[in-house]
């Protein structure tokens, strides 16, 4: 059983991402703020070195946890960020659209 990733978010004015590095690689999850309380989910990329490790469920979980924390909504853009809210219907407080 491996360790939980660690998921680093990095935010450079109206664009932010959660990156898993791993032996030189990153899986990614983009997104773009739109207003305070809104950001759009844009893109998810998760290396063929990260196959079955769960790193794009990781990163989904944890915009979900920030956006929660922080009051924000999602517009879930990106199809694997909407198919996962689809299979977690206890994230639908987080999403909008």
């Amino acid at each position: 059983m491996s360790a939980e990733p660690v998921i680093e978010r990095e935010v450079s004015g109206s664009k932010g991402r959660y990156v898993i590095r791993k032996e030189g690689v990153e899986a990614e999850l983009t997104y773009s703020i739109t207003t305070p309380t809104l950001i759009i989910a844009d893109h998810t990329g998760v290396p063929d070195a990260f196959r079955g490790t769960g790193a794009g469920l990781a990163l989904v979980q944890r915009l979900v946890a920030d956006a929660r924390a922080e009051g924000v909504k999602i517009v879930p853009l990106c199809p694997f960020v909407n198919a996962q809210r689809r299979k977690h219907p206890e994230w639908a407080d987080v999403f909008q659209g």
